[in-house]
C-alpha cells in the first residue's frame, strides 16, 4: 500500500470531519476494483467492526465488503459472520449502511455469493420481529438486484421475487416489486 492510502486510512478514523469523509470517499473509490494491499487492512478492518464508534464500525464494515473481491485467500468466508453482525448495529443508520454494501460481498465469487445469498434470505425470512424490518427487507432485495445485475443469475432474480411473494402486505409487495420492474 502506498503511503497516500495508509494517509487516508488514518484520516478515516482521525481527521476532521470533511477529512474523514473525504478519505471514506477515496477508499471506497479504491476499492471498487481490486487492490493488493487488502491484507494490510484486512484484520484491523475486522477488529474495527466492534469499534465502540458506530462511524468506525459501519466503515469497517464498507470497506471490507468492497474488499471481498481482493480476497485470494477467501478470508471473507470465515470472517462474514463478524461483518453481517454489524447489519444489526444498536444504531440503525450502521446497521442500514452496513447491510447495504454486502451484495459486494456476493460478487467476489460462487462460494461468498451463496454465503451472503443465504444470510439473506434467512433474514427475510425470518427478520420480522426487528424493528424497521420492511425497510431491512427493501435493502436486502435491493442486494440481491445488485447481485443480479453483475451476475445476470436468474436464481437470485427467482430467490428475490419468490421471497416478494411470502409478503402478505401489499403495500409492501408492491413497494418490493419495484425494485425488479
Amino acid at each position: 500500500m502506498d503511503n497516500q492510502m495508509e494517509l487516508e486510512f488514518e484520516k478515516s478514523k482521525s481527521g476532521s470531519k470533511d477529512e474523514r469523509y473525504e478519505a471514506y470517499q477515496t477508499i471506497l473509490n479504491a476499492t471498487e476494483q481490486k487492490v493488493d494491499w487488502a491484507y494490510e487492512v484486512w484484520n484491523q478492518l475486522v477488529e474495527d467492526l466492534a469499534h465502540k464508534d458506530s462511524h468506525q464500525r459501519s466503515r469497517a464494515a464498507q470497506y471490507l465488503a468492497n474488499l471481498a473481491k481482493s480476497d485470494p485467500e477467501m478470508r471473507m468466508m470465515k470472517d462474514f459472520p463478524k461483518l453481517w453482525e454489524v447489519t444489526y448495529d444498536k444504531k440503525f443508520v450502521t446497521a442500514r449502511h452496513s447491510l447495504q454494501s454486502i451484495w459486494k460481498v456476493a460478487i467476489a465469487g460462487p462460494s461468498q455469493k451463496e454465503m451472503v445469498m443465504a444470510y439473506m434470505v434467512d433474514r427475510f425470512e425470518n427478520g420480522t420481529e426487528e424493528k424497521n424490518y420492511t425497510l431491512i427487507r427493501n435493502d436486502i432485495l435491493q442486494n440481491m438486484k445488485n447481485i443480479y445485475d453483475y451476475s445476470n443469475d436468474e436464481s437470485i432474480k427467482q430467490t428475490a421475487l419468490n421471497l416478494i411473494d411470502t409478503v402478505d402486505d401489499d403495500k409492501y409487495r408492491k413497494k418490493y416489486m419495484k425494485i425488479w420492474k
